[in-house]
């Protein structure tokens, strides 16, 4: 059992950065691939970035965006750079047992979601 706590959202202008955070609890959590997503309202959850047995980005995001985690301390980050306002969003963490890259952008591939953090961009 994972248990995902998302941090960092907040207001920034367009072209500025943000590091967003993911907490997890379990000692099995490098056991898990990690992905994040983001959702607008009226729009169903998007796909931004997911890490298994590689990494593949949301072609909207790649070039700005990096994933990254820390096993050791039980945190996965997503670093976003050139922030844009079609960025604005409701940004989850995720991640799933399964470290291959079947289904990795479907959001109901993923067995334990974060509550969120909200992202504003503003231009």
């Amino acid at each position: 059992q994972v248990q995902l706590v998302e941090s960092g959202g907040g207001l920034v202008q367009a072209g500025g950065s943000l590091r967003l955070s993911c907490t997890a609890s379990g000692r099995t959590f490098n056991t898990y691939a990690i992905g994040w997503f983001r959702q607008t309202p009226g729009k169903e959850r998007e796909f931004v970035v997911w890490s298994g047995i590689n990494t593949v980005y949301a072609d909207s995001v790649k070039g700005r965006f990096t994933i990254s985690r820390d096993n050791a301390k039980n945190m996965a980050y997503l670093q976003m750079n050139s922030l844009k306002p079609e960025d604005t969003a409701v940004y989850y963490c995720a991640a799933r047992s399964q470290w291959g890259r079947s289904w990795y952008a479907s959001p109901d591939k993923y067995e334990y979601w974060g509550h969120g953090t909200q992202v504003t961009v503003s231009s």
